[in-house]
């Protein structure tokens, strides 16, 4: 089985093609030149970008983003000869080391060309001193090779990983600072690394959105230079772009290796055979001393959105995503060892574990790979035909056969009466299989016949199975009788997958989306998949193996010879064949899952940051039939004013308009809002009708349509029932719709994001990545928008950075004991809330003057400087000040506030001012005057803290960074689906988008489809090229029809623009 990080694709796998490329590569009986060639190959991997980026450029834009993403994720993890070929290059060692400068050289013009930073440059020079120690440079080869072999474990992986052990402590503090090039990254494996790119941290329309978010957004455009450097970046569409990091001079002086206390402690925690770091930065392509800071900073229990806000400078202004990323490796890394000492531990009982396999063990870098150490071992698994031959002692006859055939008898081994060993015929099958099973775990053999499959054309090929034909001839046979209904939904299930009855694709360029339906369709029993290899893949491997690699040192007769090719064929069909399978099914599907939970991620990030609908009243509408539309008339604070039922489509429908109309004049509501479920067409008609007739005059009126996903489900939930205990559920429904549109965010928190009704395939990935991976979207969204801590919900304080449910329920019910907060320091009154959570929290919840002061007889807006000694429950005595602090309401955290008040000085402005033009004035003279870095250095901080401090004090107040995205679509008039017409132009706001295109709302009451080829790099703006798809739900687009069919519901959208 493959390594994780084989698996992920993060091994780079363009180490090996230019030897496979070399003539050498092809001649037989040249192994010794074959294998002087590998070593050197390094140092060259930047050179190799446009190989593969270029692939498929004939493609539309998301078809070419696809196949390289496939192109790149199926190439195995090639640098694994290196290892055998430890005791060939040693003759050749002087000759290499000149190709391996020149091949490094390409490196240092590309570093400074990618981001533009006028520090880059900077990066390449610790390596340039450092070409001389090629022992240093091959090192660094062997732990990329070793990272993406699958299950190898010998003799030289273990040379090799006690050679990294003993040189890494004097090597690693200052060479690892930059061990993974801006080159590499642009060219690492697609899937993953790309996701990252995708995936920018709220990137979502404008370029500069991103960075309003981890810094609550700037209201000064002069103060993001060192952003804008980043944007302004060299991006090619067809190529993979660069993980958003600011690769600067920042690492220059940070820690290399984690403090000896925190190594040691971690050493005694894994003890494993491989340097955490070490691993940890090749695995995700992030700079040493990043990965050294953000396990400091996860060990000390840090929230990913605290150090992506708050610890710039500390994890190299990563995104949240990709801290994310790091985060997940790294606590694979930690399962893997405690697996292991499992294993370990088990193995030790059974009275198995020897000191050559516990190596083995401790070297594993994946879950796969200890499973493939440890499955012969395992308990009721059968013995396999190589270890039955070895415990008949035909060990020795194999290594013979090897190192010295003409010494070999085979008659010599023969004991009539022993099975396995009674004729010279079971003794030679003996030998066959241990040799058959030595050849299937020869990392050197593997690297081989991986390299021969990458030349090929390996389809991956469906069929429909015979258990499907079956029943659906079953199904012709009793055609015409009554079916039970449980038969009609599995034939309905069949038909689904009628594109994949005869399917054959390459698999460098199946979509994500086709992987997961065959691997659903398969799963159903519905299709049969399987991988196909080229016969001629098999011919070459064996005349290598014979000819090369195992072919034995001395002269053999001819008998011998044949035992050594059966053993070859035997070892390619029975072990190796099986395990290519296993490998390019594994990488596929996981490929395809991160590519969807990318999608799923991205999407709720962009339907939880859809702009609230402020300071009117909204009529929440449930449509429905037989039971009525159900009606909530919402307060601009959300508060219900009213609940009905209304029957609009059955007789007597001027007597419920009348009904409306009175509820709108009463509660001057202009706003209605209609959930997309059933009857919403003729909900929509009815109140457009009303609408065109002028009926709710003097009111003018209008309406929108919303996804209602999850409605139902809420409106039965715990949370729906104590925060409307005396509503029925159908009313609890409309409530939740128009609350939807006056904050989604604050009410879409409330439904499990599997039930928004975004993405696809949600069933066939991984459970538990999608829901870390989507809860992790929301306490980012929920934290870097703010919550004000006096009026928001107690589901909503569950998802801010370092609260969970009990310390939200604690701050509800010290809210309702003591009133509102005056500050932020009365956070540490409440039960639960330690230094740790509050430093976690306090940036991300405000203390809004205007909610505050309710209740709160002193709360004139002063700086807090005589601090009172306060009492609260549980607690010991705290001192807390008992006055407003303007700071508060800012996105600036209490740890800066003397920093502030500082810079506040040197401009000369005051805490009330906050938000003000007359500050804002002050501070744009200030850093026109003074650059950034300068007033850092002033004021004792970093110019990251600094800029988040400008952006608190400028930013009006109530900023919310939701106001520059897209807000619901109001409309008054209605459109069907008979009315369109193919090539009219339209407007729409985009509903979902899949793995093969976006669905497109354009008031027809059917989404549209741009299907992914149409959604091209000409038609979308430069910030918006570098996710897989480029479109995200809540963006307004402008298409053309391309043909309507209205039998099966379906329109065909052409993109034309993105509008901004």
């Amino acid at each position: 089985m493959l390594t994780k990080e084989f698996k992920l694709g993060l091994v780079r796998p363009e180490y090996l093609l230019p030897v496979i490329n070399s003539p050498v590569f092809v001649l037989p009986g040249k192994t010794e030149a074959f294998l002087d060639m590998i070593p050197r190959r390094p140092r060259a991997t930047t050179t190799k970008i446009v190989q593969y980026t270029d692939m498929d450029s004939d493609l539309s834009f998301s078809q070419t983003v696809s196949s390289e993403e496939d192109n790149e994720e199926w190439r195995p993890p090639e640098p694994k000869p290196k290892a055998p070929s430890k005791t060939v290059r040693d003759p050749a060692a002087g000759q290499k080391k000149a190709p391996a400068k020149r091949t490094a050289k390409p490196k240092e013009p590309k570093a400074p060309k990618q981001p533009k930073a006028p520090k880059v440059p900077k990066e390449p020079k610790p390596r340039a001193p450092r070409k001389p120690a090629a022992e240093r440079k091959t090192q660094a080869a062997k732990v990329l090779k070793d990272s993406g072999a699958p299950g190898l474990v010998g003799s030289k992986r273990k040379r090799i990983d006690e050679e990294k052990n003993n040189d890494q402590a004097g090597e690693d503090k200052g060479e690892e600072q930059t061990d993974c090039p801006k080159g590499e990254r642009a060219e690492e494996s697609g899937p993953s690394i790309r996701m990252k790119e995708e995936r920018v941290s709220f990137i979502v329309s404008d370029a500069h959105q991103a960075d309003r978010w981890a810094g609550e957004g700037s209201s000064l455009a002069g103060f993001r230079a060192k952003k804008e450097e980043v944007e302004e970046e060299d991006f090619t569409f067809d190529e993979p772009c660069q993980k958003k990091q600011k690769t600067s001079g920042a690492c220059l002086g940070q820690p290399a290796a984690l403090p000896s206390s925190e190594a040691q402690a971690l050493r005694n925690e894994l003890n494993m055979n491989w340097d955490l770091i070490e691993l940890l930065s090749i695995l995700t392509c992030v700079e040493r001393w990043v990965c050294v800071n953000i396990i400091v900073l996860l060990r000390e229990e840090n929230t990913v959105p605290f150090m992506v806000r708050y610890r710039k400078e500390m994890i190299n202004h990563m995104d949240a995503d990709a801290v994310r990323d790091v985060q997940l490796v790294y606590e694979e890394l930690r399962s893997l060892a405690k697996k292991t000492q499992s294993v370990i531990q088990t193995l030790k009982k059974d009275g198995v574990l020897t000191a050559e396999l516990e190596k083995d063990l401790r070297s594993c870098r994946s879950a796969d790979e200890l499973d493939h150490v440890y499955s012969p071992y395992k308990k009721g698994s059968k013995l396999t035909k190589a270890r039955r031959a070895k415990a008949l002692g035909l060990e020795e006859a194999t290594s013979a056969l090897m190192d010295a055939p003409h010494t070999l008898d085979l008659r010599a081994w023969v004991k009539p009466g022993t099975e396995g060993l009674s004729s010279v015929e079971e003794v030679a099958t003996g030998v066959e299989h241990i040799l058959a099973d030595m050849i299937a775990k020869d990392p050197e053999t593997l690297t081989y016949v991986k390299t021969l499959c990458e030349n090929s054309y390996v389809t991956i090929q469906s069929s429909v199975s015979k258990t499907a034909l079956k029943e659906k001839e079953q199904e012709k046979s009793v055609q015409g009788h009554k079916k039970p209904s449980g038969q009609q939904n599995k034939n309905k299930d069949i038909d689904k997958f009628h594109l994949y009855f005869d399917f054959t694709c390459n698999i460098k360029s199946i979509q994500p989306h086709q992987t997961l339906a065959i691997n659903r369709g398969e799963s159903l029993k519905i299709l049969t998949v399987k991988v196909n290899i080229p016969d001629r893949v098999k011919s070459d491997f064996t005349r290598w193996c014979i000819n090369n690699r195992w072919r034995p040192r001395m002269f053999a007769r001819q008998e011998l010879h044949a035992i050594i090719r059966n053993a070859v064929e035997d070892s390619y069909k029975r072990l190796i064949l099986p395990f290519l399978t296993r490998s390019y099914r594994t990488k596929l599907t996981c490929a395809a899952e991160k590519e969807s939970i990318a999608m799923f991620v991205r999407n709720l990030r962009q339907r939880l940051l859809v702009c609230p609908v402020r300071g009117c009243v909204i009529m929440g509408v449930d449509p429905g039939f037989r039971h009525g539309c159900k009606l909530a008339i919402l307060s601009p604070t959300s508060q219900i004013l009213h609940t009905d039922v209304v029957y609009l489509h059955n007789s007597g429908q001027q007597k419920e308009a009348d009904k409306l109309r009175h509820l709108m004049i009463k509660y001057s509501c202009t706003k209605v809002v209609i959930g997309n479920g059933t009857a919403c067409r003729e909900t929509e008609s009815f109140f457009a009708d009303l609408i065109s007739r002028r009926y709710f005059q003097p009111l003018d009126m209008s309406y929108c349509i919303t996804n209602e996903a999850g409605a139902s489900i809420y409106s039965v939930s715990p949370e729906a029932v104590k925060e409307m205990p005396d509503l029925d559920p159908n009313l609890r429904s409309a409530v939740s719709i128009g609350r939807r549109v006056q904050d989604p965010l604050a009410e879409l928190v409330k439904i499990d994001p599997k039930h928004i009704g975004i993405g696809t395939y949600q069933h066939d990935v991984s459970a538990g990545a999608l829901k870390a991976a989507l809860d992790g979207v929301v306490q980012e969204c929920v934290s870097f928008v703010g919550v004000d801590i006096n009026i928001c919900s107690e589901t909503l304080m569950r998802h801010v950075a370092g609260l969970n449910a009990g310390r939200a329920k604690n701050i509800a019910e010290w809210r309702e004991q003591n009133g509102p907060f005056i500050n932020r320091e009365q956070l540490k009154l409440v039960k639960g809330m330690g230094p740790k959570t509050y430093q976690q929290c306090a940036g991300f919840i405000r203390i809004n003057p205007q909610t505050s002061a309710k209740s709160s007889p002193h709360s004139e807006p002063a700086v807090p400087d005589k601090p009172t000694a306060k009492k609260g429950k549980g607690k010991t005595c705290i001192n807390i000040p008992t006055s407003f602090n303007p700071l508060d309401q800012t996105c600036i955290h209490p740890e800066s506030y003397h920093v502030a008040q500082r810079f506040l000085s040197i401009v000369g402005g005051s805490a009330d001012q906050i938000g003000s033009a007359g500050l804002r004035q002050c501070v744009e003279s200030k850093v026109r005057s003074s650059s950034v870095e300068e007033l850092a250095r002033t004021v004792d901080t970093t110019p990251e803290t600094l800029k988040l401090i400008i952006d608190g004090l400028t930013q009006p107040p109530g900023f919310d960074i939701r106001q520059n995205f897209g807000q619901a679509d109001f409309k008054r008039g209605i459109v069907s689906m008979s009315d369109l017409r193919v090539g009219a132009v339209l407007t729409g706001r985009v509903d979902n988008t899949t793995l093969f295109g976006a669905f497109v709302d354009i008031g027809v009451g059917r989404s549209g489809l741009i299907h992914k080829s149409k959604i091209t790099p000409d038609k979308l703006p430069v910030s918006q090229r570098r996710r897989s798809l480029a479109l995200g739900p809540g963006e307004r687009v402008e298409v053309r029809v391309l043909n309507v069919d209205p039998q099966r519901g379906r329109i065909g959208l052409d993109l034309i623009r993105v509008l901004q």
